[in-house]
């Protein structure tokens, strides 16, 4: 579950931030300065609209929408009415941030849909990978202890989910503190998944994870 199974980092502006790690959650305590660092490199495509937010001209933001600094709005992006980027999100090309959403402390690859009642915190969502309606990503242990992730304790006490490139979430469903989710790989609605997903399966109801039939 490192960085090199996870992702295509030709899909973000942060793929030389990435580089520099072997697991995707190692990343997240950079994601607030890599955005300031990227904002000052982008050129007139990009309008920072308010104070280290900057949005692509070709972006569509609802006049309801709040943009936190510091964020980055990538080409042909839709933030739709009420979503909620409190801040240090890297949002790439061709996403969707639906209604009510609330992003923090996020790297969204391109073409990441996350269009109804989600919360990401804490996690880095793979190229054309689909949070369902009302799924969210728990960030936080409930006993308030640090996060482990696939059997490695990462020093983190906020963390939430990593997803795969082209990973689909069900409806409804919870991915727990330091959940990874590999490429490829589908979540049942109504599910409450914790631990490592492997590539190329189906995480089904009562925990139970098959292997992807090839057809």
């Amino acid at each position: 579950m490192k960085i090199s199974d996870l992702y295509d980092l030709s899909h973000t502006l942060a793929a030389d931030y990435l580089k520099q790690f072997e697991y995707p959650w190692e990343a997240l305590k950079g994601i607030k300065e890599e955005i300031l660092r990227l904002g000052a490199t982008l050129g007139e495509e990009y309008t920072e609209v308010s104070e280290h937010v900057w949005v692509h001209k070709t972006a569509v933001v609802a006049p309801t929408a709040f943009l936190g600094a510091p964020c980055i709005i990538g080409a042909n992006t839709e933030v739709r009415h009420c979503a909620f980027i409190r801040g240090s999100a890297l949002v790439g090309e061709n996403c969707v941030v639906g209604n009510s959403v609330e992003l923090k402390n996020v790297i969204l690859f391109d073409n990441v849909q996350t269009p109804h009642y989600n919360y990401v915190g804490d996690s880095i969502l793979g190229y054309r990978s689909h949070m369902g309606a009302g799924s969210i990503t728990s960030n936080v242990k409930s006993d308030k202890t640090l996060v482990r992730s696939c059997g490695i304790e990462t020093g983190l006490k906020k963390m939430g989910a990593m997803l795969g490139d082209y990973v689909e979430v069900g409806c409804n469903s919870v991915l727990n503190p330091g959940t990874v989710i590999g490429r490829h790989s589908n979540i049942y609605p109504l599910s409450c998944v914790r631990g490592c997903v492997p590539a190329d399966s189906i995480f089904k109801t009562g925990g139970i994870i098959v292997k992807k039939e090839v057809r």
